[in-house]
């Protein structure tokens, strides 16, 4: 899992860090896991462009992914680790002894034919999903659900994890990778280690086109603009624009927008770092 420099033969590979793609074991997906995806280029269903900067790109389809994780005390073993290119991660497809087959998210280090198991007595062992209430105190996890049975939401980017700190009543404290600490009940379900791919960080895409590929328009600064079109547009020469603001003036540094009557308010014991 890591990336590759390129012999700098035109400009647009000169500071290309692209994926080495090392750890792919299949170069098709499994035909029925996947379904369509609808593009939408920004626009909604009136045709009114709603979201600037995205349109374009290469086709996609979407590979069901089994974020719950809920074929308990079954073992599965792992057929391929392959591309998705819907996310930063790695997916690894796996099936069961009545041979079904389901995408899960691929931690760090998972190979083919490795077993994989889900249940509250299954050992905390790398690619094992259990309850955080099952997990001794100090676990690396991923794929962290918030709501017991809704499915794992928390740390499922390519390289993500969190870590299990402590556990209050009917409560397990979690470290959330931005570094919040935050309490999850203890019947929520997560998966030991690390998510696969953290070299993904380290990728440059090298010339422009590249990011069209993969479906993102050219976004203009608001200080190049006119006043007209951004609070931080206009002014002679190269001027900054004033405090950062979005196009419709709200602030972007430092104005909290969170709701403080939100529920889960009282499960977060200390803030992210900024």
């Amino acid at each position: 899992m890591a990336v590759k420099k390129l012999k700098p033969t035109s400009a647009g590979q000169r500071f290309r860090m692209a994926p080495a793609f090392e750890e792919i074991t299949a170069s098709k997906p499994e035909k029925s896991l996947l379904e369509p995806v609808k593009r939408t280029g920004g626009r909604n269903s009136s045709g009114h462009r709603t979201m600037r900067h995205i349109g374009g790109g290469h086709k996609r389809r979407y590979r069901v992914i089994d974020f719950k994780r809920n074929r308990f005390d079954a073992p599965a073993t792992v057929l391929t680790i392959e591309y998705d290119p819907n996310r930063s991660a790695r997916i690894a497809l796996v099936q069961y002894a009545d041979d079904e087959k389901r995408y899960v998210i691929a931690p760090n280090g998972l190979k083919v034919g490795q077993v994989i198991v889900s249940g509250s007595s299954v050992a905390p062992e790398m690619g094992n999903a259990l309850p955080l209430g099952s997990m001794p105190i100090g676990t690396i996890v991923h794929n962290i659900e918030l709501t017991p049975g809704k499915g794992g939401q928390f740390a499922r980017s390519a390289g993500a994890y969190a870590q299990l700190v402590a556990r209050e009543g009917k409560y397990a404290v979690i470290k959330m990778p931005s570094g919040e600490m935050r309490m999850i009940l203890s019947t929520c379900i997560a998966t030991v280690g690390t998510v696969s791919n953290s070299s993904h960080m380290n990728v440059n895409y090298g010339k422009a086109g590249r990011k069209r590929w993969l479906g993102r328009r050219p976004r203009v600064r608001g200080v190049a603009m006119n006043p007209v079109d951004h609070p931080m547009g206009g002014g002679e020469g190269r001027s900054s624009g004033g405090q950062p603001r979005s196009r419709n003036g709200q602030f972007s540094k430092g104005l909290k927008t969170r709701d403080r009557n939100k529920h889960s308010e009282k499960l977060i014991i200390s803030r992210r770092k900024k």
